[in-house]
């Protein structure tokens, strides 16, 4: 097998790989094949990525290397028989109908990318579907497109919350389930709650490190974003649990910060550890399958260390990570610039200043007029109320696109503090809370920011390895592998 700069040599007891930018031989543990989804496969997993990023052609190409593919059923595009992209066109006004053609499209669109990914693999590798257990309609849509793809999806990958019916959901298709986690307690609570049920079913747990994975991260009110924690031992402690409950050979999918293979060497073949395979989810970013725009890649390719880094503004509530450009500055913008008030004088409230288009006049602490009278100066001149009691400022143009994202809301999350949507008809469709102006609506800048639309402005989801791009020799020039050449290099340890 021939790639770039390297010749890879394999028996079935080890590695070698012979480089011509060094002399002598690296040698490493055993990288085995392991039984993924019911077949051996390469320990590789592509990491889902939802809203159009990872999609049937990205997982076929996966699979037909003889990895795991896995396209995202988060809102996935319909691909029409002829193979032409049908654009979701809301034909309703209210949040609750948009929301039903949301679920609508995603189910039909999920089959679609599955059927595409079963044609490319040929029945190589595994295809698994991604889904965000805290997306809107999460159930609906995995029984949707499950049911209308059997036999062309091995595997469900979830987490963003706690998916307790995610087993019995995996038994009623015959599929096998990988619940995504972050923690040994979040595993034992879902353990212990519904997955002892289904245990021929459990493919494998995936830990995602809560500091170091791109995306929405599973930090627990207990653990401090800035106080990075080694995975190791985490994940020791979660395969000590999982024997104690007879899940010897079930694997572990490291998943966050994983960049090459050589890295975890000393994983491989260690009891502490066991069966373990790793999932790769910026990297694959940059190869020429992935149907993102070329401006996105280059961005990624020229990332320096801290570029990547957590943030709490999503509209999920969980922290996330994404690449530093315009979009997060202004959210960052946002936050500074906001004041506690009240409605009326009482304590230390008592400075007023106008609000909203007919100068109401609210309560403000006097020491914070002065902020608000620069902030006013430099054209945020619009105070909005948020949850919390406090007005943020910003620009008129800001403050007109915040209030039309929050009425074009679609649902697409199960609670949304953005537009304080909720999904579930008991709640009234609404999470009785004040629409949160700090955050944004994550469904429109993630379709604009994979259609290439102003990247900089839009929110640009990273792991925290991103810099990697531009200090590895692989990538050299401008290089972009195809997924096969990507494949073939983290299958060298490199």
């Amino acid at each position: 097998m021939i790639f770039r700069n390297s010749f890879l040599a394999c028996d079935p007891s080890f590695l070698i790989i012979f480089s011509p930018k060094f002399l002598g031989v690296l040698l490493l543990h055993k990288i085995k094949s392991l039984k993924i989804s019911g077949v051996d496969c390469l320990p590789i997993i592509e990491g889902g990525k939802g809203v159009g990023v990872t999609t049937g052609v990205t997982a076929g190409h996966f699979a037909k290397a003889g990895a795991v593919g896995t396209f995202s059923g988060v809102n996935a595009d319909y691909i029409d028989e002829n193979g032409n992209f049908i654009p979701l066109v809301y034909k309703t006004h209210t949040r609750r109908e948009r929301h039903e053609e949301l679920i609508i499209d995603s189910i039909r669109g999920g089959i679609s990318q599955a059927k595409i990914a079963h044609d490319i693999s040929g029945g190589a590798g595994r295809i698994h579907m991604n889904v965000l257990w805290e997306m809107g309609g999460a159930e609906r849509i995995l029984h949707g497109i499950l049911d209308g793809a059997k036999g062309m999806i091995h595997g469900i990958t979830c987490g963003a919350g706690m998916p307790y019916r995610l087993a019995e959901i995996a038994e009623k298709y015959n599929v096998y389930y990988y619940p995504i986690v972050s923690s040994m307690r979040a595993f034992r609570a879902l353990w212990k709650r519904s997955y002892h049920k289904a245990v021929t079913l459990l493919g494998g747990v995936v830990y995602e490190c809560p500091w170091r994975a791109g995306g929405h991260n599973g930090l627990s009110n207990a653990e401090d974003p800035n106080a990075y924690e080694d995975p190791y031992p985490r994940v020791a402690e979660i395969r000590t649990f999982m024997n104690s409950v007879g899940l010897n050979e079930v694997p572990i999918i490291m998943a966050g910060g994983v960049w090459n293979l050589a890295e975890f060497d000393h994983w491989l073949d260690n009891p502490e550890i066991g069966p373990i395979v790793f999932q790769f989810g910026t990297r694959p970013i940059v190869t020429e399958e992935y149907p993102v725009p070329l401006a996105w890649k280059k961005k990624l390719l020229s990332l320096k260390e801290g570029d990547v880094y957590l943030n709490r503004f999503s509209p999920t509530g969980f922290y996330s990570s994404a690449v530093e450009n315009e979009f997060i500055r202004e959210l960052k913008g946002r936050e500074i610039r906001q004041v506690e008030y009240r409605s009326k004088a009482i304590d230390n409230f008592t400075a007023e200043i106008p609000f909203g288009q007919r100068g109401r006049v609210v309560f403000i602490k006097p020491e914070d007029k002065a902020k608000v009278d620069s902030w006013i100066q430099a054209g945020h001149t619009e105070g909005m109320k948020t949850p919390d009691e406090t007005l943020m400022f910003v620009d008129k143009s800001k403050a007109a696109q915040i209030v039309t994202d929050q009425i074009n809301c679609m649902g697409c999350l199960s609670q949304c503090r953005f537009s304080n949507w909720s999904d579930k008809e008991e709640m009234k469709y609404t999470t009785d809370r004040k629409a949160d102006p700090r955050s944004f609506c994550i469904q429109k800048t993630l379709q604009d920011v994979r259609k290439g639309i102003d990247i900089e402005n839009q929110l640009m989801f990273s792991g925290h390895s991103g810099y990697r791009f531009a200090t590895d020799s692989f990538y050299d020039n401008g290089f972009i592998p195809t997924i096969q050449q990507l494949v073939d290099r983290i299958m060298a340890g490199k």
